[in-house]
């Protein structure tokens, strides 16, 4: 399987935090400002199509499908990729559920690291839906993304606020990148 070069030219920006903090949404808004190819998140659609609860040996399906969609999208970005999530969530969410997560899926992980995370807080409302299960555990989850981003190696902003600050915020962060 090809892998994403590092290094390669293309700028990487991925979203990333709990359920319920506007990353799709996002995503798609800052695609469609920075005239950029956008990665969507592939766990959603696996979850919706299995429809029993993903479990451990679900990982290494979900992690591939999520490295094949980054790639096919690489191939066609011409300057930069936004990604709805990425690898490092699966490392998080496959460690809060099962306790572990399979050790070529965290050393990709890393391999694939972005430019830039923008780690979404959970300071808007969350939305239950048919996939979402942590609504409760709000606090808990974005606790393992925010130390999951800080030991990544990646640059990353912290998004916060109104949806109008939250794409203020997250296109300053790109443009810094940028400058």
């Amino acid at each position: 399987m090809e892998t994403i070069a590092r290094g390669n030219g293309l700028i990487r920006v991925v979203l990333i935090g709990s359920e319920s903090t506007g990353k799709t949404v996002l995503a798609r808004e800052l695609a469609e400002h920075y005239r950029a190819e956008l990665v969507p998140e592939f766990v959603r659609d696996f979850a919706v199509q299995k429809a029993s609860p993903i479990e451990l040996a679900d990982t290494d399906a979900i992690a591939r499908g999520q490295m094949t969609l980054e790639d096919e999208h690489a191939k066609r970005a011409t300057r930069m990729l936004i990604q709805d999530t990425d690898l490092l969530s699966t490392v998080v969410y496959s460690g809060h559920y099962y306790g572990e997560c399979p050790a070529w899926i965290a050393a990709a992980a890393h391999q694939r690291r972005p430019d830039l995370y923008l780690l979404l807080e959970i300071d808007v409302p969350w939305v239950p839906d048919d996939v979402r299960d942590r609504g409760t555990r709000r606090e808990e989850m974005q606790r393992l993304f925010r130390d999951a981003v800080a030991r990544s190696g990646s640059a990353y902003a912290v998004i916060e606020g109104t949806w109008e600050q939250r794409s203020q915020r997250a296109r300053a962060a790109i443009d810094r990148l940028l400058a």
